[in-house]
C-alpha cells in the first residue's frame, strides 16, 4: 500500500480547534455531560468515607448509624441514576455534534470548486461524512467524561493523604509510571489509529471504483482480480487494528500490574497504621477503596482512547473545511445581455501542469462555437473556466461585460447552463431529474426541453412516463445523455456550454439537436466541446486550441483545408472505425459523408440563424 500523504502543517491544531468548536456548539449538552460525571466523580469519593465512618459507628455502638447507613444507599442511587443520565447525555451530544459536522462536511463539499476537490476521492468522501464524522462527534462527550474522570483517582489520592500522609505517598510513589504510561498511550494509539482511518479510506475508495465500472468488470471477466485489488489493502488495516487495540491492551495490562502493586502498599501502611492504632477499622476501609479509585487508570484510558480518536478523525475533517469555498459578488449581468463571452489572459495550471496558456478568447453573443483539440488540448477546462465551475489562475472570464467572479451565484446559474458527456440525474422521477436545478423548470417546459433533446419518445414509452421512478429507468448512454441535454435545455440561459454532451448520440439524434438549439431552445450562445468534425461545420465559429493554447478561430469552412485541423478529428474518426472494424478506407469514406452532410446542415443553420435574427 501507498505510504499516507504527509499531512499539511498545523493540520494537528486545526482539529483541535473543530473539536473545540463542535464542543461549542453542543456545549449546553457538553455542560450536561461534564456535570454529571463530575457529580458522579463526587459521588464516588464520598462513598468510601461515608462507608468507613458508618462501619466505624457500628462497631462502637454508638447512636446515628441508621442515617449514615441511609446516606450510603442516597449515594449508591445517585451513582446509579447520574450513570445512566450520562449515557444518555453523552449519546444525544455525540448525535448532535455528528450531525453539525455531516452538515458542515457535506457543505463544504458542495461550495468548494470541483478541481479543488480532486484529491478527495468518493471512498475518502464517504468515509468522511460516516465513519469520521461520528468518531469526531463523540470527541466532546468523550472529553468532558476523561476530565471528570481524573478528578476521581485525583479525589481517591487527596482523600488518601487525609486519611494519613503514610498512605497518599506509599500510591504517590507510583504516580511517574502512571503518567508515562498514559502518555505512551496517547501517542501509540493517535499513531495507529491514523493509518487505520486512512486504510478504511483507500478500502472505500476502491470499492466505490469498482461498482462504477462493474460493467467493464464482468466484460473482462477479471472478478477475482478486482476483488484481490478491493481487498488488498486488508493485510495493512488488521496490522493497523492489531497496533490500535495492542496499544489499548498493554496500557491496561501495565495499569493492571501497577495499580495492584500500589493498593497493596496502601494496605500495607494503612494496616501498620491499624495495628499502632493511627487508624480505625472504617478508616482502613476507606483507604482500600479511595486507593482503588486511584488506581482507576482503565476508565481513564477508555475515554482517553475515544477522545484520541475523535481528535484523529477532527483532523482530517478539518482538511476538508478548510478546502475554500467558491466565493461570489453582487454585480449584476445586463437585463438583455446576447451572452457575449470573453476570456482575457486565462492562464490555469493543475498539479504543476499548464492546461491553459495565456487564452485571449472572444465568443459574440448568439452564436454557436465549437471548441476542438487534440485529446489533453484544454477543451474541458476552457468550458468549465467559461462557465464558472472553476476560476483561472490568471486573467479574467467576462459574461456580457461583466467578470463572472463578481456575478452572485443564483443570476449565474441561471444564465449559465451545462450538459456533460456523463450526466448524474437528481430526483424521485424523470420529471424532477429534468427540472432540477436552483430554480426548478416548469412541466411544460420541460416537455419542450425533452422534445428538443430527442427524448420525449422514449420517456413517454416509460411505464408511467414522466413519472416513472428515475431507480427503476434503465437508460442506455444515449438516453441519459438526451436527458441530461433536456435538463440543460430546461434550464438554458444566455450562455449554453455543452462538454461533449452528445459524444453518445447518433449522427441523426445530434443533428436534431442541433437545430433544436437554433430553433426551440432559448436563444443564446453556445459553446460545444466537439470531437466530430460535423459538429465543427455546422458551428458558427470554430475555436482550436492546441496545447493549452488557441490556434485558431474561424469558421469549420475556412480551418478544414489545414491538415493540421483535419488531423484533430482524426482520432475521434480513427475510434469510430476501429471499433466497427472499418479500415483506413472506411473512415475516410466516413469523413467524406460526415464533411459533405455537415455543409448541408452547416447551410441550413444558416439559414435558422438568419430567419431567427429577422425574428
Amino acid at each position: 500500500m501507498a505510504p499516507a500523504p504527509p499531512r499539511p502543517a498545523g493540520s494537528g491544531t486545526s482539529g483541535r480547534r473543530l473539536l473545540l468548536r463542535t464542543a461549542w456548539h453542543a456545549r449546553f449538552g457538553t455542560a450536561g455531560v461534564l456535570l454529571c460525571a463530575t457529580l458522579s466523580a463526587a459521588s464516588a469519593l464520598a462513598l468510601p468515607a461515608v462507608l468507613g465512618h458508618t462501619l466505624d459507628l457500628l462497631m462502637e455502638g454508638r447512636p446515628g448509624a441508621g442515617r449514615w447507613l441511609a446516606l450510603c444507599v442516597t449515594l449508591m442511587a445517585a451513582d446509579v441514576f447520574l450513570e445512566a443520565a450520562l449515557a444518555y447525555l453523552a449519546g444525544a451530544v455525540g448525535g448532535r455534534s455528528t450531525a453539525w459536522l455531516r452538515t458542515r462536511g457535506l457543505q463544504a463539499l458542495l461550495a468548494a470548486a470541483p478541481h479543488r476537490l480532486s484529491r478527495v476521492t468518493p471512498g475518502d468522501a464517504a468515509t468522511l461524512l460516516s465513519a469520521r464524522t461520528a468518531e469526531a462527534g463523540a470527541g466532546p462527550a468523550a472529553g468532558a467524561r476523561l476530565v471528570a474522570s481524573l478528578l476521581t483517582p485525583a479525589g481517591g489520592l487527596i482523600a488518601l493523604f487525609l486519611i494519613d500522609v503514610r498512605t497518599g505517598l506509599a500510591f504517590a510513589v507510583g504516580l511517574p509510571a502512571l503518567v508515562l504510561l498514559l502518555r505512551a498511550f496517547a501517542r501509540r494509539s493517535a499513531e495507529s489509529v491514523t493509518h487505520y482511518q486512512r486504510v478504511q479510506s483507500d478500502i472505500a475508495s476502491r470499492l466505490l471504483d469498482a461498482l462504477a465500472g462493474a460493467h467493464t468488470i464482468a466484460a473482462a471477466g477479471t472478478e477475482d482480480q478486482e476483488r484481490r485489488r478491493v481487498l488488498a489493502p486488508l493485510a495493512e488495516l488488521g496490522v493497523q487494528g492489531r497496533r490500535m487495540w495492542s496499544a489499548y491492551g498493554r496500557a491496561v495490562a501495565r495499569g493492571g500490574v501497577l495499580m495492584p502493586l500500589l493498593v497493596t502498599a496502601v494496605l500495607a501502611v494503612g494496616g501498620l497504621g491499624l495495628t499502632e492504632g493511627r487508624l480505625s477499622v472504617g478508616e482502613l476501609l476507606a483507604a482500600a477503596r479511595y486507593a482503588a479509585l486511584a488506581a482507576g487508570a482503565g476508565a481513564v484510558a477508555g475515554h482517553l482512547q475515544a477522545l484520541v480518536q475523535g481528535r484523529v478523525a477532527a483532523v482530517r475533517l478539518a482538511e476538508l473545511l478548510a478546502v475554500p469555498p467558491v466565493t461570489y459578488g453582487t454585480a449584476p449581468l445586463p437585463a438583455a445581455g446576447p451572452g457575449r463571452l470573453d476570456l482575457r489572459n486565462v492562464r490555469v495550471s493543475r498539479e504543476g501542469r499548464t492546461l491553459l496558456d495565456d487564452v485571449d478568447l472572444t465568443v459574440p453573443g448568439g452564436v454557436t462555437a465549437a471548441v476542438v483539440g487534440h485529446s489533453g488540448a484544454g477543451k474541458s477546462t476552457l468550458a468549465a473556466i467559461a462557465g464558472r465551475l472553476a476560476d483561472p489562475d490568471e486573467g479574467r472570464v467576462l459574461l456580457d461585460g461583466v467578470e463572472l467572479a463578481s456575478v452572485p451565484r443564483a443570476a449565474l446559474r441561471r444564465e449559465v447552463g451545462y450538459a456533460f458527456s456523463r450526466p448524474v440525474l437528481f430526483g424521485d422521477t424523470v420529471q424532477d431529474a429534468l427540472a432540477w436545478g436552483a430554480e426548478a423548470a416548469p412541466p411544460s417546459r420541460v416537455v419542450a426541453a425533452a422534445r428538443a433533446a430527442g427524448a420525449d419518445g422514449f420517456i413517454r414509452r416509460l411505464p408511467h412516463a414522466y413519472a416513472t421512478s428515475l431507480a427503476l429507468t434503465p437508460m442506455s448512454g444515449g438516453e441519459s445523455q438526451r436527458l441530461g441535454l433536456a435538463r440543460a435545455f430546461a434550464h438554458a440561459g444566455r450562455l449554453l456550454i455543452l462538454d461533449d454532451a452528445t459524444s453518445s448520440l447518433d449522427t441523426a439524434t445530434e443533428r436534431e439537436v442541433d437545430r433544436a438549439l437554433a430553433r426551440e431552445v432559448r436563444p443564446g450562445t453556445r459553446l460545444i466541446v466537439a470531437h466530430r468534425q460535423a459538429t465543427a461545420a455546422r458551428a458558427d465559429l470554430v475555436v482550436w486550441l492546441d496545447g493549452g493554447r488557441v490556434r485558431a478561430v474561424a469558421p469549420h469552412a475556412e480551418l478544414r483545408h489545414d491538415p493540421h485541423y483535419r488531423a484533430v478529428f482524426a482520432e475521434a474518426d480513427a475510434g469510430s472505425g476501429a471499433g466497427s472494424g472499418a479500415g483506413p478506407g472506411a473512415a475516410r469514406e466516413t469523413e467524406s459523408v460526415a464533411e459533405s452532410g455537415a455543409e448541408a446542415d452547416a447551410a441550413a443553420g444558416a439559414a435558422t440563424a438568419h430567419e431567427r435574427s429577422r425574428r
